[in-house]
């Protein structure tokens, strides 16, 4: 089964039957990061497209803004962007003066919540209100309901600023138009908020530092990164789509990808596993592919880089059935990738025991060889980690995938038409990400 959708969506699919094979899309806190260095006119012109496109009705909107305190602090970085988002004429598709239309659906739950309340230490620096029922004019804040006592689904957007660490609106997915400013200290504390939500969806940021920017790109916890840009609008091939942590469910390949397609098959090796012939190709298909940075697109001003990730760590789920060559060859892929494994022998460790110890493994992916139980299947889904059952192979391309993540990275290379140096060298071999697994 293959679904965009929340994360609560997946979950109940899950549920219902929980050896699906289940390839999901889901939840996004997406944040955009603006520093010191950044250029404020087009920051603010990518966050207003961001959060606002669509209503803020995209799984890739940007739902946060976390600015550097020396921009946060300065209130006119504070009337730039409020003008900007008031400047927005709200309406129905069919008047010809509509910059953005309804929602589709009347708000409700966290929506709601998000449109009409502050939380502890937030305010609003542009308040939303409910549209009449024709798309024509304000009503009354109050007022959330039609002539017809029908809830509205035509809202203004919202921007509150004073976001706390850690608050409600900090985590929690809200899709619609509304936006939430957080302050940070610096670029390393600006990271630390944005890998702080349990999702990995999409993020951004804008800097002309290109220090500044490795070092977001080096720790930035998500499938899809923005580069001076709006955080929304993937293409297919440019920017294949997909998240991490609780962004994406199954294990899959990104959408739009070289191997989404792959991912849809089931191929098993039609001979006994060999460790050395396993090896030999995982060292092929890593010089050949996986060590590498791609960009198919080639364009002269925006570079599109597809790259892979190691998980950070992994938990090998085996018994006495589990023949001992087909371990190594698990192992050995592993290490190909640079990914930490814990072996856990069902045999010495069940369900209940495993799940128990999850969080304190600090764990992305449980790779299971053996059949999976549906209080495991839904423990691990529980706490947010992946599961794969897919068999151990020795061909290279297909196993050394199962133990990466993939990450699709868009910067602009230009400033108002003219182009501009990448923090990406054209044609370089991802040797940074190779370095940090060794």
């Amino acid at each position: 089964v293959v679904l965009t959708g929340s994360f609560d969506t997946a979950a109940m699919f899950t549920r219902w039957k929980p050896d699906v094979r289940l390839l999901a899309e889901t939840s996004g806190k997406n944040a955009l990061v603006i520093t010191a260095a950044a250029d404020i006119d087009g920051a603010i012109r990518d966050l207003v497209r961001g959060a606002f496109g669509h209503a803020g009705q995209k799984c890739s909107a940007a739902s946060l803004a976390i600015v550097e305190a020396a921009v946060y602090d300065d209130p006119v970085f504070h009337q730039r962007l409020a003008d900007a988002v008031s400047s927005l004429v709200v309406g129905w598709p069919s008047h010809a003066t509509t910059m953005m239309g309804p929602l589709i659906y009347p708000p409700t739950g966290a929506l709601l919540r998000a449109l009409t309340t502050l939380d502890e230490g937030e305010r609003w620096l542009v308040e939303p209100r409910p549209i009449s029922a024709d798309g024509r004019g304000e009503r009354d804040e109050r007022d959330e309901r039609d002539e017809r006592g029908e809830r509205l689904r035509s809202w203004s957007p919202g921007v509150k600023v004073g976001v706390r660490p850690g608050s409600w609106f900090h985590l929690t997915e809200c899709f619609g138009p509304v936006l939430g400013l957080m302050r940070a200290d610096d670029l390393n504390h600006a990271i630390e908020l944005q890998n702080a939500t349990p999702y990995g969806l999409t993020g951004g940021i804008h800097s002309l530092d290109p220090a500044e920017v490795r070092t977001w790109i080096d720790r930035v916890e998500v499938g899809n990164a923005y580069i001076n840009r709006h955080i929304t609008g993937a293409v297919v091939q440019r920017q294949p789509f997909g998240g991490w942590k609780r962004s994406s469910i199954g294990c899959g390949a990104k959408a739009g990808g070289p191997d989404y397609v792959l991912g849809l098959c089931i191929v098993e090796d039609s001979e006994v596993l060999d460790p050395v012939v396993a090896a030999r190709s995982f060292d092929h298909w890593w010089d050949r592919w996986f060590g590498r940075q791609h960009d198919p697109s080639g364009l002269r001003s925006e570079r599109n880089i597809l790259r892979y990730r190691p998980i950070g760590r992994v938990v090998l789920r085996i018994d006495a059935t589990v023949p001992a060559r087909t371990v190594e060859v698990a192992v050995a892929a592993a290490r190909r990738c640079g990914v930490i494994v814990i072996v856990s022998d069902a045999d010495l460790e069940q369900d209940s025991e495993l799940l128990a110890r999850v969080n304190g493994l600090r764990i992305e992916r449980v790779r299971s060889l053996i059949p999976v139980g549906e209080t495991l299947r839904l423990g691990l889904l529980d706490s947010g980690v992946g599961l794969d059952t897919r068999v151990v192979s020795q061909n290279g391309r297909l196993e050394l995938g199962r133990w990466l993540k993939e990450q699709a990275i868009s910067e602009t290379t230009h400033r108002y038409g003219r182009l501009t140096d990448s923090v990406f060298e054209s044609g370089e071999e991802s040797g940074e990400v190779a370095e940090s697994r060794d």
